[in-house]
């Protein structure tokens, strides 16, 4: 019985490689015939007259919708197999003992590729506080993480080109490492609740042992399911938003709230979006609709920054690990970053 179950397995596992490696082609072939079915759904299908108002707004919607959740799903999936590398626990070691400005650096850049959001800030927190990380380095981590995901990258990469992504990666990523370094710099330690450093440190999870490729595979499917199976209306709701603005709101008309020559826009944004709630699938689309519309991309980037980055349901949850005066320490010093680059991509751009 033994013998007969385990080719079983290892014929399974094949067949969803194969399968996996089949989809890759008809991903490509789909994708880069995108538009051309959009146009074919609109004109020859429903066969609306072209230039309309609402022709464009569903010509955009019909081909933004596809191109952004096939964009999704693959780099959800690469990004889920690379998780299967950094696990919790891993990533605590990765970052116990570095030096404060190194420490930074690393927990900016481990942000970036591992599963977390603003639900996990406690539980990461405290995991992070028992092992000894430095409290800079840890926020280094907790601002990285929801603000540069898969999710944002992917998005911006649809929707703006890989320049626009790179930059925002890039600023994130500055911006996590900076605040954090400040933060570990300003020693503040004392502002976290006492019965946080009282707590014992749980047992280390034990790694022993290495993962099969296969069910490194299956990892990035499950995650596919659950991150696309998650934002998806989110996506839908955002491009149904940036559709009517692309195709309602009069050329040029952001420009004079959210331009360059508003010099008043990238603070006002900012201070606007920390109190609102969304994730990179709700609002990355309604940006590149006011950009179209003549935002100025730093402002437009600072607006999106400041409601991914610092949302307030991960401020609430910090509350319970954390005193008012660090919170508001937070807040005020990634805002700072963030209309920092606000007002510098509005200087170059």
């Amino acid at each position: 019985m033994e013998n007969y179950s385990i080719p079983i397995k290892r014929k399974g596992a094949d067949n969803r490689n194969w399968w996996v490696a089949l989809s890759l082609p008809l991903w490509i072939v789909l994708y880069l015939h995108l538009k051309g079915i959009a146009d074919l759904a609109v004109f020859g299908i429903l066969r609306m007259p072209a230039g309309s108002r609402l022709t464009e707004t569903l010509r955009f919607f019909l081909y933004e919708v596809p191109k952004v959740l096939m964009l999704l799903v693959l780099i959800v999936f690469a990004v889920g197999i690379i998780r299967t590398y950094f696990s919790p626990e891993r990533t605590r070691r990765l970052l116990q003992g570095k030096s404060l400005f190194v420490g930074n650096i690393m927990a900016g850049a481990l942000g970036i590729v591992t599963p977390f959001c603003s639900c996990s800030a406690i539980p990461l927190f405290l995991g992070f506080v028992e092992a000894g990380i430095p409290l800079g380095v840890t926020f280094s981590f907790l601002i990285a993480a929801p603000m540069i995901n898969e999710v944002a990258v992917v998005l911006l990469f649809g929707l703006f080109g890989w320049k626009t992504a790179l930059l925002y990666v890039s600023t994130g990523l500055i911006i996590a490492i900076t605040a954090g370094w400040t933060i570990g710099r300003l020693k503040l330690e004392r502002f976290v609740e006492p019965w946080v450093y009282e707590i014992k440190a749980q047992n280390a999870t034990s790694e022993n042992g290495r993962t099969p490729f296969q069910e490194r595979i299956a990892a990035g499917l499950a995650a596919v399911k659950d991150v696309v199976g998650r934002v998806w209306p989110f996506i839908i709701g955002g491009i149904a938003v940036g559709s009517a603005v692309h195709g309602y709101v009069p050329q040029n008309f952001m420009a004079a709230i959210m331009g360059k020559s508003a010099w008043w826009s990238v603070p006002v944004s900012v201070l606007i979006g920390i109190p609102l709630y969304s994730n990179a699938a709700g609002i990355i689309p309604i940006v590149q609709a006011l950009l179209e519309k003549g935002a100025s991309l730093g402002t437009a980037l600072a607006f999106m920054m400041s409601v991914i980055g610092l949302s307030l349901p991960e401020t609430i949850i910090l509350k319970k690990v954390l005193k008012l005066p660090l919170i508001l320490i937070f807040v005020g010093i990634v805002g700072t970053g963030i209309m920092i680059v606000g007002f510098l991509f509005n200087l170059v751009f």
